[in-house]
C-alpha cells in the first residue's frame, strides 16, 4: 500500500530553521575550506649505474630506456604539469648521462636533450644541455653526429651566438669520418660562415673541400660547386 507523501509545509517551523542554519553552516564551512593544490614534486638526482644494473638484472639496454620513460614522464604530475625551465637540469643531464652510460648506442637521451630539453625557452639552460650534447658527441663522434648538428641550429637561430655555432660546427667537422656522417651534416660550418658574413672563409673553405676530393657523391659534388661558383660571382661582383 503506497504511503501518501506529505507537504513540507506540515513540517514544524522550529525543524525548518534548524535545516536551513545547518545548511548554511556547511556551505560556509566549505567556501572557507583551501581548494586541493597539485604541488610539483623536485626532479631526485639519478640513482647509481651499479644500481639500474641490479634493479634491471644485468639488461642495461632495458635500463636505459625505462630510465628515460620515467624521466619523460616527470614533467606530468598528477594534477599538474611542469614546465622544462622548472627542472634543474643539472639533475636532467644526470638522468641522461645515467641513460647513455648504460646503453652509448640508445639514440633517445640525445635526441630529448637536443630537441627537447634544449628547445626550452631559457638561454642558461639551452647552453647547459648544448654543452652536456657536446660532451657526449666527443666520446662518439660518428654515432652522434646528429644531435650535434642540431646544436648548431640551436646556437645560431635560438641563442643567437654566432661564435658559439661556429665552434659547434667546427667541431662536428673535424671530429667525423666523412664516409659514417652525412656531406651536410659535416659541411655547416662553412654555411654558419656564410650566414655570419664570413664569405671569404666561406668560399675558401668550399673550395678547400671540393677540390679535396672528399666528396664523391656527384649530386653533393654538384650543389657544392655551383655554390662555390655563385660565391665566387658574387665576390668578383662586389669588387667592382
Amino acid at each position: 500500500m503506497r504511503v501518501p507523501e506529505r507537504s513540507w509545509r506540515v513540517v514544524p517551523w522550529p525543524i525548518l530553521l534548524l535545516l536551513a542554519a545547518a545548511l548554511g553552516t556547511q556551505m560556509t564551512w566549505r567556501a572557507h575550506q583551501r581548494q586541493p593544490q597539485a604541488v610539483a614534486a623536485a626532479l631526485p638526482g639519478p640513482p647509481t649505474a651499479s644500481a639500474m644494473k641490479v634493479f634491471s638484472l644485468g639488461d642495461t639496454a632495458l635500463a636505459s630506456r625505462w630510465l628515460m620513460l620515467w624521466l619523460q614522464a616527470f614533467d606530468n604530475q598528477p594534477g599538474i604539469s611542469i614546465a622544462f625551465r622548472q627542472l634543474d637540469y643539472q639533475r636532467v643531464i644526470g638522468w641522461l648521462q645515467l641513460a647513455l652510460e648504460l646503453d652509448p648506442v640508445n639514440p633517445y637521451p640525445l635526441l630529448a636533450a637536443s630537441h627537447l630539453y634544449a628547445e626550452v625557452n631559457d638561454p642558461p639552460r639551452q647552453r647547459e644541455m648544448i654543452e652536456f650534447i657536446r660532451r657526449a658527441f666527443s666520446q662518439a663522434p660518428d654515432q652522434r653526429w646528429a644531435a650535434m648538428a642540431h646544436t648548431v641550429f640551436l646556437a645560431r637561430h635560438r641563442l643567437q651566438d654566432k661564435p658559439l655555432a661556429l665552434a659547434l660546427a667546427g667541431q662536428l667537422r673535424a671530429a667525423t669520418d666523412p664516409s659514417k656522417v652525412p656531406g651536410w651534416a659535416r659541411q655547416m660550418e662553412i654555411f654558419v660562415l656564410e650566414d655570419i658574413g664570413e664569405i671569404e672563409a666561406a668560399r675558401v673553405m668550399l673550395g678547400g673541400l671540393v677540390a679535396s676530393g672528399e666528396v664523391t657523391d656527384p649530386g653533393e659534388l654538384a650543389f657544392l660547386q655551383k655554390r662555390l661558383a655563385q660565391m665566387q660571382a658574387d665576390d668578383s661582383g662586389n669588387s667592382h
